[in-house]
Formats: C-alpha cells, structure tokens, sequence
C-alpha cells in the first residue's frame, strides 16, 4: 500500500542505489543539501546504467550525466560520472560532490544556467555557500 510521505522542513534522505565505498557519508551529504536551503531533499546515488537511463528518459540525453534535479525535491548523483571527473578536474571527490549536491539544490529553488547572466548568478550563489561550508570556489582555476 502506497502512504504519502510528508517531509519535514529542512529534512534530506540519502538513498544509496551503489555500493557506499568511495561515496560521501549521509551525514555530509545531507550538510551540503542544507547548506544551500532548508527545502525537503532526497538525494539518491546511482550508478551510470541509472543515471544514463533517467538522463535519456527525462532530458533525452543517452549518456549519464553528473547530477539531475528534479521539482519533486529529488536529486540524482551519478557516481562513476562525479567520480571521473573530480579525478580529471584535479579535485578532491568530497569537494566536487559538496559542489554538486548544493547545485542540484539551488536548481530546485530555481536558478539556472542556461542564459550567461543566470549562469553567473548561479555560480555566484554556489561559491558563497561553499566558501560558507570551507570548500574551495570548483570555478577557480589553479
């Protein structure tokens, strides 16, 4: 029987769909989502075949992408692909996914990127949260 599920203000679930090895714990994964809002969260972390399949599903993009936000309030980290590009990126993984879960939510309040000014106000807000919660600015080039 199906309940419908209420969520508290500022509450973040933290689905693991991979094995957690590698992947950030619970607890600082629901850190970064209330950092950027106290908007009602889950986040789900996937590996590549799902990713792949909800990005071709609801962008029609056959390829898994980083992170998928969706207006439910949910939030699809993908893994192998965050995994790979912190490690292309030189980054340190925690920091690429603290980058990533507050920008899933910042599009859940609804900035964007598409447009370059919006882009800009976007990254703006991502750097201010993170610098908030001791991570490097991800756009900076060293």
């Amino acid at each position: 029987m199906l309940t419908k599920q209420t969520r508290r203000k500022n509450s973040v679930t933290v689905q693991y769909a991979v094995p957690r090895r590698g992947v950030p714990t619970a607890a600082l994964l629901r850190k970064w989502a209330r950092s950027a809002s106290s908007t009602p969260v889950t986040l789900r972390i996937v590996d590549e075949p799902e990713g792949r399949a909800l990005n071709r599903r609801f962008r029609k993009v056959d390829l898994a992408t980083n992170v998928l936000s969706f207006h439910t309030g949910d939030i699809v980290l993908c893994h192998p692909v965050i995994r790979r590009e912190a490690q292309v990126q030189g980054k340190r993984l925690a920091a690429h996914y603290a980058h990533l879960v507050v920008h899933g939510v910042l599009h859940l309040r609804g900035y964007a990127h598409e447009k370059k000014r919006d882009a800009a106000r976007m990254e703006a807000r991502e750097i201010r949260i993170l610098r908030r919660i001791g991570v490097r600015n991800p756009y900076a080039v060293e």
